[in-house]
């Protein structure tokens, strides 16, 4: 891998911006367990185990780009290491926002495996009134960061393909889900709302 796509020379502040990114993420996950476990635990009405299979894809494909050695080879106080710190900040920061607020917005019905309960609602508001996958959205901020952060840009080539297809398939199980417990209400949900992009795709 490391001759195939050889790293970008960092700086710390990049490194240190990406590691106060991990931790705030940390504390965000966490967070969100903390409430769908509050929220009590009603009988689950569907579940797509198979889900587990592409959250690993998903997170092979992040792996890879955090994977190979980091050239911390830039001057600390260059131009270039300010920009890459603040661009790693504020992606991690967008991506930790947007999780959160995603995983509150849901509440109750977040979980990691694709599943409805008895008791689910559909989520309209908040992130999910602009895309419905907003949780997927602040996962690829987090894997642009942290290539930019780890000089690993060009492991994107193979991270980004693996991401998506890990992706798709998550959102192709949750949709079929989503559609048998709300119907109608949800295709009028995705007619309105785009998948990733608003107003785009």
């Amino acid at each position: 891998m490391q001759h195939a796509f050889p790293n970008d020379a960092v700086a710390l502040p990049g490194l240190a911006a990406i590691m106060v990114g991990f931790l705030a993420f940390f504390v965000a996950l966490m967070a969100a367990r903390h409430r769908a476990a509050k929220a009590g635990t009603a009988p689950l009405s569907q579940r797509a185990s198979i889900t587990w299979l592409w959250i690993v894809v998903q997170g092979i494909g992040i792996g890879i780009v955090g994977f190979g050695p980091v050239q911390v080879e830039l001057d600390p106080l260059s131009a270039m290491a300010i920009v890459e710190a603040v661009v790693v900040l504020a992606l991690m920061l967008g991506a930790v926002w947007l999780f959160d607020a995603s995983s509150y917005a849901m509440g109750k019905n977040w979980a990691l495996v694709a599943r409805t309960r008895a008791d689910h609602t559909l989520v309209q508001s908040g992130p999910f009134a602009v895309v419905r996958n907003p949780i997927y959205v602040a996962l690829f901020g987090f894997m642009i960061a942290m290539a930019i952060a780890f000089g690993h840009t060009r492991n994107l080539i193979v991270g980004i393909p693996l991401y998506a297809l890990g992706t798709w398939m998550r959102v192709a199980h949750e949709e079929r889900l989503l559609r048998a417990q709300f119907g109608a209400a949800y295709d009028d949900y995705a007619a309105r709302v785009k998948r990733f992009v608003p107003g785009v795709f």
